[in-house]
This record gives structure tokens, C-alpha cells and sequence, in this order.
């Protein structure tokens, strides 16, 4: 199984170079990272620069213009360069505990797709690790929000993960799926601009073809950096989107990946 790790992001290079250092530490390396971009300034390309003349992997920058929040699409586009036969998904704002990539691979089955766990860093937390360049947290720190969640623990995981065919509470943030899956549903579904709604919608039509979901827990450790939230001002038409494909248990949009492949 070849891994092709995908690092959404969008204009904040000091946190996607600690989330890309993070994966230089890892137990077991991606095959190649790419960094999905949509469309950051030129400290970002400074940044992706440095980074690929350290990176123990192929390293690849894929860029789009800025011209709204276009997650859907930018994630389309480096779906369609990734070499492996298994993605995973992460943002620029996770930093990866060290079996991160290993984890996922343990839990990468066919028929199903993968949901990781994620720690989240309040304010203060992030702001100290982002001026630290680096990631000290454990379970007993202050600004973890929650907890439990920094335990790795094999034996816990083995017995508490879980599938299901839910919807609620996916994030893409911390994810993995077989490229295959995705091209027979055609990828994310670029309808989708503005913040909201892409993955679950993205999950549904996962679900409709009968791809299950499997819930790790205690493993696939992401953290989870602080940041503003985005501007909702489209969720009520991405809301519509997705509540259409549940309807309807549509397995395909119209504008997706095929049109990079």
C-alpha cells in the first residue's frame, strides 16, 4: 500500500510548517506529501520551498488562485497528482503524533474509509507551540480542551473503534480513504464554495455506494491548532447540497475530480 498524505491549506505558513515537520517524524513515512493550497501568498510558497528541500519524501506544491474558499476543488486537484493507491487527508493546522501514518495504515480496509481522533488546542496552547516551533502537550496539559483524547493506547483503540454509517461528526481534518472510492464517486464536489458541508457531503455519497465508516479512537492522533473560525455566509446553500444527496443517496457530482484526471 502506497500512502499519498494530502495537507490542506490556505495562508498560514508557520502552522503547515509544523504540520509538515510533524510528518518528517513519523514511524512510517507517506510515499508523498502535498500541500492542496488555495491560493496562498508568497510566504506560503517560501515556506513549501524550504520544506521540499528537507522532506524525506516527494513533496508537491498544488496551487490555485485565489478566488474564495474553494476547498472542494483544491483537494480535487491534488487527489488527481497523488501516485498512492490509499489518501489521506489532513490541514495545515494539524501537527501529527509520530504514529499518525501508521495508525491509519493499521486501519485502511477495503470498504471503508477512516475518521481519526483529534485533540483540540485552545488560544493560549497554540499560540505558545506556533512561537515554540514545536509540540508539547500531554495528557495532564493546560489548554488541551479535550483530554482523553491525547491518549494513544493500542489496546483501548483495539476494543473501543468502531464503524458506523453516520454522518455527523466527520472531519476531514484527520482522514483517510482508497483513491479508488474516491474516483467512483467523483471525487468532492466542487458545488461547494465557501466554508461548510464539502466533506459531509463528500462522506454521504461514500455511504451511498456502501463504503462504511470506521471511527478510530485512541489512535490516528491529530492535533489540532486554534484558530478564528471562517466566515459562514454560505452554509445555508451548502446545507441544501448535502441534505439533496441524502435524499436522493446520490453517489456522484457533477463537477469533481474527473475533470483533472
Amino acid at each position: 500500500m502506497q500512502v499519498s498524505l494530502i495537507i490542506t491549506t490556505y495562508n498560514w505558513p508557520r502552522a503547515l510548517q509544523l504540520s509538515v515537520d510533524s510528518v518528517f517524524r513519523q514511524s512510517v513515512l507517506p510515499v508523498e506529501i502535498i500541500v492542496a493550497d488555495d491560493g496562498s501568498g508568497y510566504d506560503t510558497v517560501q515556506v513549501v520551498q524550504e520544506l521540499t528541500k528537507r522532506s524525506p519524501v516527494r513533496l508537491i506544491h498544488s496551487w490555485q488562485e485565489d478566488n474564495g474558499f474553494r476547498l472542494a476543488m483544491s483537494r480535487n486537484k491534488a487527489i488527481a497528482k497523488a501516485r498512492g493507491d490509499y489518501i489521506i487527508l489532513i490541514d495545515g493546522d494539524i501537527i501529527l503524533e509520530k504514529h499518525f501514518i501508521e495508525d491509519h495504515c493499521n486501519f485502511a480496509t477495503s470498504g471503508c474509509f477512516v475518521q481519526g481522533t483529534r485533540v483540540l488546542l485552545n488560544e493560549e496552547c497554540s499560540a505558545q507551540t506556533l512561537e515554540q516551533g514545536e509540540l508539547k502537550v500531554c495528557l495532564f496539559s493546560r489548554g488541551v480542551e479535550n483530554k482523553k483524547n491525547c491518549i494513544r493506547s493500542p489496546f483501548l483503540s483495539r476494543h473501543l473503534s468502531f464503524r458506523s454509517a453516520r454522518i455527523k461528526g466527520v472531519k476531514t481534518c484527520n482522514f483517510s480513504f482508497w483513491k479508488d472510492d474516491c474516483l467512483r464517486i467523483n471525487g468532492f464536489n466542487e458545488a461547494f464554495v465557501g466554508w461548510g458541508r464539502e466533506d459531509s457531503e463528500f462522506t454521504a455519497r461514500l455511504l451511498n455506494i456502501g463504503i462504511e465508516r470506521q471511527n478510530v479512537r485512541f489512535r490516528a492522533i491529530g492535533y489540532h491548532l486554534h484558530h478564528k473560525m471562517n466566515t459562514r455566509d454560505r452554509l445555508t446553500f451548502n446545507d441544501a447540497i448535502l441534505q439533496e444527496t441524502i435524499a436522493r443517496k446520490l453517489v456522484w457530482c457533477d463537477k469533481g475530480i474527473s475533470q483533472y484526471l
